[in-house]
């Protein structure tokens, strides 16, 4: 057992190969569809590595590859690390019926990435290849149009330390794609750094329904824990969503010990469980059940830890952290087994952040650029070997983010005794007459009305006439015209109460659907941006 310390990916994975442990693959109701182990990745990883450099693909080319949880994701990108060709994870579709869409959505990735294939799990095969037409992709297929490549006896080129590792595509970049340069080492570092916080051990295993797609699912639950020789049980997002409770389940029969969530997946579980409680859990075996992606919310960790206190889950497990794609993926973690802190500021509830990874500044400054004391809300500005070179190809973007070393991440927040308190974006405050309104006050005070869950509701603020007018999207089934006009009411006494504004509201059915970033958070500018375009037309209900 080693805690990396590896130079490169292809160094980490030569390693894992040795042992027994690798990656599961179940399905919705919790049966095993494939079993990866290391060894066996390593040597199909490597057969799909001659196949590239044979068909002429250069070093440091581009490959787009849709992270479906599959095993074909894992082999084509490890492939491209051991051909010396960059691997671009893109998200799989919304839904299968969204085809145009999506087919644009891998247009610009392609042109964003300058990509020269694609490769896609059989049933995104005809998607990825009418994508392709009339752009630098020269391939694009299924694993089965790779594997029909010749496998000569070429020396293959591993990506190796220093170099570049893979193009992650930022959160909610799918009108217009940004492509985050992700170095070897600077991942290693990232890596190394969350392995020693999080005192990974040789019995540790996990579980995630996490994208692939998205940094936490990638590092998260197959760069890292390959880097610790570590086996991961995966379950599909889309299965997650089907069946919430297999999440559990797998944990349970599997006998995990760490697992990882943004706040909604708790909640989830947890709302399910009060109607109907999945049978035989025993939550015990769990040790690390971290949180992130999103604003952690409290009443939601503590639900979760009531409901499931009967089946063995220890509140303890609870480990917050912070981070994002810029920063590789993970920069605070609580301490394991340790549970959540929350700090009240002013009114309101925070969930402590923990610690950042050694070797890694922070500092929390103030509109001037001034760095502040303890307990002052500010940027958070992070330095460190995990931040990012810049984003791909864009110099401009790059610039307004990274100065002398220092990435503004975009994020608010204050210092709680040496540890980090993210309260929210910067650009998703409301301000209305000098005060400032956090937005998430208003959408958890919403989704806490009957028959709305976590998730459905969006507030900003959009210029008017009279100034900042607060605007509430807010998603739900219900469609008879009376309970709809109950709804509305109820909302809007709730803002009041909440924030003391008055608003405007616009029900739109849960079909149509909030903006997610590609972690599954909620995007507020594309909401708004959607809202101030007219794009809201798919309603239950008027103003």
């Amino acid at each position: 057992f080693r805690r990396g310390g590896f130079a490169s990916l292809c160094e980490a994975l030569d390693y894992a190969a040795r042992g027994e442990t690798g990656l599961n693959f179940f399905e919705a109701r919790g049966r095993l569809l494939h079993s990866l182990p290391y060894r066996e990745l390593r040597t199909q990883a490597q057969a799909f590595a001659r196949r590239l450099i044979s068909a002429g693909i250069a070093r440091g080319e581009r490959l787009l590859i849709i992270a479906d949880t599959w095993p074909g994701f894992c082999v084509a990108f490890f492939g491209a690390q051991y051909a010396g060709v960059l691997p671009v994870p893109v998200s799989v579709p919304v839904g299968l019926g969204a085809k145009a869409t999506y087919i644009e959505q891998l247009r610009r990735q392609i042109a964003a990435s300058d990509a020269v294939g694609i490769v896609a799990p059989d049933e995104l095969a005809s998607y990825a290849a009418t994508a392709a037409l009339g752009t630098a992709a020269r391939l694009a297929g299924s694993m089965a149009t790779f594997e029909a490549l010749p496998d000569r006896a070429v020396e293959l080129q591993p990506l190796s330390a220093g170099e570049q590792c893979y193009v992650q595509f930022s959160s909610g970049s799918t009108r217009a794609p940004m492509g985050i340069d992700i170095r070897q080492d600077r991942l290693m570092a990232n890596i190394d750094g969350s392995i020693a916080r999080q005192e990974l051990n040789a019995d540790d295993s996990g579980v995630s329904w996490l994208p692939l797609y998205h940094d936490m699912g990638l590092i998260g639950f197959i760069l890292a824990p390959m880097c610790a020789q570590r086996s991961v049980d995966l379950l599909a997002p889309r299965d997650f969503a089907r069946r919430p409770s297999q999440w559990l389940s797998l944990i349970s029969r599997r006998r995990a010990t760490i697992t990882y969530s943004p706040s909604f997946g708790y909640d989830l579980v947890a709302r399910r469980a009060q109607t109907q409680m999945p049978a035989d859990i025993d939550l015990s075996c769990l040790k690390l059940a971290g949180i992130g992606a999103d604003l952690i919310q409290a009443p939601v960790l503590q639900r979760f830890a009531e409901t499931f206190a009967p089946a063995g889950f220890d509140s303890r497990a609870f480990l917050p952290s912070y981070g994002m794609a810029e920063l590789c993926v993970g920069l605070s973690f609580g301490r394991r087994f340790g549970g959540f802190k929350v700090d009240r500021f002013g009114t309101r509830d925070f969930v402590v952040c923990g610690h950042a990874l050694p070797g890694h500044r922070v500092e929390i400054r103030d509109e001037s650029g001034a760095a502040v004391s303890d307990r002052r809300v500010g940027r958070l500005f992070v330095q460190g070997p995990s931040v990012m070179p810049g984003y791909f190809d864009e110099p401009e973007a790059t610039a307004r983010v990274l100065k002398d070393g220092w990435l503004d991440t975009g994020d608010l927040g204050f210092w709680s005794d040496g540890e980090i308190v993210v309260t929210g974006r910067a650009k998703d405050l409301i301000i209305v007459n000098g005060r400032n309104i956090w937005p998430q006050d208003i959408e958890w005070a919403i989704e806490a009305l009957p028959r709305l869950r976590q998730g459905d509701a969006c507030a900003f603020s959009v210029e008017s006439g009279a100034g900042e007018e607060v605007v509430v999207i807010v998603q739900s089934y219900v469609g008879d015209a009376e309970e709809l006009e109950a709804l509305t009411g109820s909302i809007r006494q709730t803002v009041k109460e909440t924030a003391g504004v008055d608003c405007r509201i616009e029900l739109i059915s849960r079909k149509f659907g909030l903006p997610l970033t590609s972690s599954g958070k909620l995007s507020r500018s594309r909401a708004k941006a959607r809202f101030v375009a007219g794009d809201y037309t798919v309603r239950v209900a008027a103003e």
